[in-house]
């Protein structure tokens, strides 16, 4: 091995990354399935109240057996990216797609959307195995087969319409904007994200889901009263039928401005009382009043901006593109970047879990002093963890790398410091 040809040196470069990211995976994966196997037993104390001890045991199997086809998925996907992209069968496959469409930039961008969606294609079986197999034992799936293809379908046309056009621009941009075309092309980036954040809501979503207004009745005057007496300005309450497909429960918000919207899961009505239902909105408040969805959109920028000069620094060396069998091009090193930027980008994770974290504190305090208890909020917590078996007890150091929300313990104990606090 010639360690002074720059195509060698990039190779064992990405090589390095990719399987120390792996094996550091497999160490964490580790790490909390001991954890977790030791608390397995019996139920700990701090959370008898939360969870009965059979209910506690099948949060427990659940969690197992995830992590168990997560690690199988993860092998998985680490072999087939070093098999793909290593031995030079990406390249092959990339460069024969590109012969049949032709050298223009929308031909380029369609080979370069087609090979992503390549690797999409050959994870799905992880994925129909996940919906059908593991949620099903653990009763969490309501999705039908035609649902689920459905959604698959419906993600590759949307994912051909809306990406097609979107890499033309950019490749366009790469051979025309200059020697600055980076930051052109990040500015149609954030363009297009803050676009799509007000047009999803209104075209995309429903095409999945069905949106409908909450019913008058208590718990609409209740949860109006709150946006009131918040200041939160919405366009109105939505009940989304996510029964549909699970019988995990969530709730978000949609759109910007005055157009935002709350949209609740029906599950979720149906598993939190009207008080907690309350405390969850006052919670998803309190992330919009303290601007933290702006302040981690700017961070997503800013990571955006400093991915796309790197880019510009590698797409400059011819020998970046050839180590992987490609010709010079920007297309291949858009293609390559994005396979191995993973790989960089999940030694970072611990910042923003932690900064994640941080402002889930917040909402919760938040939520705490616009209903002037911590209690609605703590029982809500109690009843999601239980009814979603959440993991109770996961390492420290594996939450920090994969949860980007704080522990149930962390959550109520901070809730409950805040409560005697306050009294």
């Amino acid at each position: 091995m010639n360690w002074d040809e720059p195509k060698t040196i990039y190779v064992a470069v990405a090589l390095g990354l990719v399987t120390l990211r792996y094996l550091f995976e497999l160490w964490l994966d580790h790490l909390n399935t001991r954890h977790v196997k030791k608390h397995a037993n019996s139920i700990p104390e701090p959370f008898k109240e939360i969870m009965d001890e059979q209910t506690y045991q099948k949060s427990v199997r659940y969690t197992l057996a995830k992590a168990r086809l997560g690690t199988m998925s993860d092998t998985y996907s680490t072999v087939l990216v070093i098999g793909l992209l290593f031995f030079g069968t990406i390249s092959i496959v990339f460069n024969t797609i590109s012969t049949s469409l032709g050298e223009s930039h929308f031909a380029q961008a369609t080979t370069l959307w087609a090979v992503l969606w390549l690797f999409s294609l050959l994870a799905l079986p992880f994925s129909w195995y996940s919906q059908f197999k593991l949620e099903e034992r653990f009763g969490f799936n309501t999705s039908t087969q035609k649902t689920w293809w459905g959604d698959q379908a419906k993600g590759l046309m949307l994912s051909f319409i809306i990406g097609v056009p979107l890499l033309w621009l950019i490749l366009w941009l790469t051979e025309n904007g200059g020697e600055y075309w980076w930051l052109w092309v990040w500015g149609v980036i954030v363009a297009f994200q803050l676009l799509m954040s007000v047009l999803a809501p209104i075209f995309i979503l429903p095409l999945f889901n069905k949106f409908t207004p909450l019913p008058d009745g208590d718990l609409k005057d209740r949860l109006n009263r709150l946006a009131e007496r918040t200041g939160f300005i919405n366009a109105g309450i939505q009940v989304m039928d996510g029964s549909r497909r699970s019988k995990h429960s969530n709730a978000f918000f949609t759109g910007l401005g005055k157009g935002r919207k709350i949209a609740l899961f029906d599950t979720l009505i149906e598993q939190l009382e009207d008080k907690e239902l309350e405390a969850v909105l006052a919670h998803e408040i309190g992330h919009f009043k303290l601007r933290h969805v702006p302040k981690m959109i700017m961070r997503s920028f800013i990571t955006t901006l400093v991915g796309l000069y790197l880019l510009n620094l590698l797409a400059q060396q011819p020998s970046f593109v050839e180590a992987f069998g490609f010709t010079e091009g920007y297309a291949p090193a858009f293609l390559v970047f994005s396979l191995l930027a993973g790989t960089v980008t999940f030694w970072l994770t611990p910042i923003s879990s932690l900064w994640s974290r941080k402002y889930e504190f917040q909402a919760d305090a938040f939520a705490a002093k616009a209903i002037g208890t911590s209690q609605p909020m703590i029982m809500a917590l109690r009843k999601l963890n239980r009814e979603n078996l959440s993991n109770l007890t996961p390492h420290p150091l594996y939450s920090g790398f994969h949860y980007d929300h704080p522990t149930l313990l962390e959550r109520e104990t901070a809730l409950g410091v805040q409560e005697t606090g306050n009294g």
